[in-house]
């Protein structure tokens, strides 16, 4: 017979998250949980997926913030389906594919100028010769994505 929710004890040893992180997402309105008579915890078994994103948003650097607000489009009073987990899937495509993108120069370019000015790194001379980047604004210049280079420009003008 399947069991049809799960303590928080069941919970935390199938997503790998400790039961102080659960209470603590439940109070930030993350996860839900339903009470038995006697006041125990009890997670519906779909919760399990909803640890699951928060805990891999959480490793990528996603805020949890910004994860409260992606799961609050989930349906409340029913389980989500499989096409609403890619309707948030898609909203987050754009986002996650640009933390791909800056993964793979910081692996690529770490060794070689990344463009903070630091000008430390004889190959910066080649990069970034008298440290040029410095005229598009603070921080690691070739790393960020152009719409962060943008909008700094534009709020230092």
């Amino acid at each position: 017979m399947r069991q049809e929710s799960l303590t928080i004890g069941e919970l935390a040893a199938r997503s790998g998250v400790a039961t102080s992180a659960l209470r603590y997402y439940e109070r930030l309105g993350l996860i839900r949980a339903g009470r038995t008579g006697g006041n125990q915890r009890r997670f519906d078994r779909a919760e399990l997926r909803r640890v699951s994103f928060i805990r891999i948003s959480q490793q990528l650097g996603v805020s949890l913030e910004d994860i409260r607000v992606a799961l609050a489009e989930l349906p409340d009073g029913r389980t989500p389906t499989k096409a609403d987990w890619a309707r948030l899937s898609a909203r987050w495509r754009r986002r996650l594919d640009e933390k791909i993108d800056l993964m793979t120069r910081l692996r690529d370019d770490l060794t070689n100028c990344i463009g903070c000015g630091c000008l430390s790194l004889r190959r910066c001379n080649l990069y970034n010769p008298d440290d040029e980047l410095a005229a598009e604004g603070p921080g690691p210049r070739r790393m960020l994505p152009a719409p962060t280079r943008e909008r700094d420009s534009a709020d230092r003008e």
